[in-house]
């Protein structure tokens, strides 16, 4: 079964935004993709009415999960939809979450994922300073679902850089694994790659990498390179920049044959963490 990676470079208009993530889903699918991951922000990028976007999604005045629904239902594809902001459900007042949603070919959710990890760090670029937490709430599980295509684990961006998440994963019985991101020009061109291929390497899954990748409102530069890592940390596609759609498929023997002449899952051991001990004496 085939899937896509789709990559953006969306901008503060949402019904824009909407568009053209469908007409790049349609291409998708129109390819034979069974399912297509978006990329982080991909319906609204650099606004600051988070909370109230969020709001009217969850009250159901908002135009992302009907269209998400219905793009699903009509292309017959499994979306995974980057991420909106969206409060815990049933507490539409609550404080977002980055929510990482599933959506079957029937547009039904299937899963949620709500980002763990915020990206609140201070990066060398014009816009200096970014704290994911005064918009969002952090999230506090993993997720796994079954998909046409395998096992699918779901994280967000700043996931990458945290590999216990993804071990946690592939514990679960992960087999491929989406990362809808929208890294800085700055820390991606430092570490995006290694972080993507390491995390398939180390759980021996696909790794599909939804990138935003270009100009964003407020003079914010996304780094895109989405990619499609295979469970050997091959790359399969990868797109620099601008819009793009990356088709791929899971070789369910060839990623068996991985695990098993590198059982890494099996060899892992575990440990008590180290007890700080008392300072080195000097000698003179």
């Amino acid at each position: 079964m085939s899937f896509a990676v789709i990559q953006m470079v969306s901008q503060d208009d949402v019904l824009a935004n909407l568009a053209t993530a469908h007409r790049l889903l349609e291409q998708a699918a129109a390819n034979g993709a069974r399912l297509a991951v978006l990329p982080e922000n991909f319906a609204a990028m650099g606004r600051r009415d988070l909370a109230a976007l969020g709001r009217a999604e969850a009250s159901g005045e908002g135009p992302i999960l009907p269209w998400l629904q219905r793009t699903a239902r009509d292309l017959g594809l499994w979306i995974v939809a980057g991420t909106i902001p969206l409060p815990p459900d049933g507490q539409a007042d609550a404080k977002a979450h980055a929510c990482s949603l599933l959506f079957d070919e029937h547009g039904q959710r299937v899963a949620r994922y709500d980002k763990l990890h915020l990206f609140d760090v201070d990066v060398a670029d014009s816009r200096g300073r970014y704290r994911e937490s005064d918009d969002y709430a952090f999230g506090s599980r993993v997720v796994v679902a079954e998909t046409p295509v395998g096992r699918l684990g779901l994280t967000v961006c700043y996931d990458l850089r945290f590999p216990e998440l993804y071990s946690g994963l592939r514990a679960a019985g992960a087999e491929l694994i989406t990362a809808p991101a929208a890294f800085t020009a700055v820390t991606g061109a430092a570490h995006w790659q290694v972080l993507v291929r390491a995390r398939a390497i180390e759980t021996q899954c696909y790794v599909l990498a939804a990138g935003q990748g270009g100009g964003h409102p407020g003079g914010r530069e996304t780094f895109g390179h989405s990619a499609i890592i295979d469970p050997w940390g091959r790359v399969q596609a990868e797109q620099p920049s601008g819009e793009a759609v990356l088709l791929g498929a899971r070789d369910s023997a060839e990623q068996a044959a991985i695990r098993q002449r590198m059982p890494v899952a099996s060899h892992r051991r575990f440990f008590a963490p180290a007890v700080p001990g008392p300072a080195p004496t000097e000698k003179l």
